[in-house]
């Protein structure tokens, strides 16, 4: 629901479709966006691509919770496929880190109580991110840390704790990837997920692109771009990934 697309979202979801997508799951940053995102759905029941979202507050945001985002998350739940974005972010820390916490702790409260599970964002703040998610995998049906860039180390400990593992087009970053290239074969096949974060994050290497705002037609791309770097044929990598979607977020049966 980002506002660069507010212009041409059917035709963005539709070149989607053409490319061999079929379902996009929109993601929510924030109460607006993911009240957007779900009245989008609702009103689009038709639409080119399956349609799902999640519901939460990114770590930027962290200083918008109080009450009433819970009452509104609680209620967007009944419908979202995950809680989520929420995390910690301390490298840009938008969010005075203790309100990040905070937030990042009653939603992780939240997606126990609904039985959802967690979509998630770290930057710059493995100790306490990993600290407060360990203690509440066993009460969350799964996890999945969106669009992971850290190193071995951290990789092995999310694996350890369950966590499924989102990889984006940064990947494709000849410059900021290289540490994830040399990392993708180490991603169990039943753990990976593959997303685009659109409209950021469009693969630096695709052969024709027009501006810098990614897209989820691009989708298949990165998933040749992953399967390259863990010697394996393109289909395998998006058969895996598909699957796992649906079983991550618990909507096989919407196929």
């Amino acid at each position: 629901m980002h506002p660069s697309f507010d212009k041409d979202r059917e035709e963005v979801i539709g070149n989607a479709k053409e490319a061999g997508v079929v379902a996009l799951i929109i993601t929510g940053t924030d109460i607006e966006a993911s009240l957007k995102a779900a009245s989008y759905i609702d009103r689009n029941p038709d639409a080119p691509c399956k349609l799902f979202y999640t519901a939460g507050i990114h770590p930027h945001e962290a200083k918008t919770w109080d009450n009433a985002s819970r009452n509104a998350l609680m209620g967007l739940g009944k419908n979202a496929v995950a809680i989520g974005e929420c995390g910690l972010d301390y490298v840009r820390d938008y969010s005075p880190r203790p309100l990040q916490r905070h937030c990042f702790e009653k939603q992780l409260e939240l997606a126990a109580e609904l039985n959802l599970p967690l979509f998630l964002h770290e930057r710059g703040a493995f100790a306490d991110f990993a600290a407060m998610l360990k203690d509440s995998m066993a009460k969350v049906p799964g996890a999945v840390v969106h669009c992971f860039t850290g190193d071995e180390g951290e990789l092995e400990t999310y694996l350890d704790m369950g966590c499924h593992i989102g990889i984006t087009g940064w990947i494709c970053d000849e410059r900021r990837g290289q540490q994830l290239r040399a990392l993708a074969s180490k991603i169990p096949s039943h753990r990976l997920l593959l997303e685009t974060d659109a409209p950021f994050l469009i693969p630096r290497d695709l052969p024709q692109k027009s501006g810098q705002r990614n897209e989820p037609k691009y989708l298949p791309h990165i998933a040749d771009v992953v399967a390259h770097h863990q010697n394996k044929d393109p289909m395998e990598v998006a058969e895996e990934s598909y699957i796992n979607t649906l079983e991550f977020f618990n909507i096989i049966d919407k196929f």
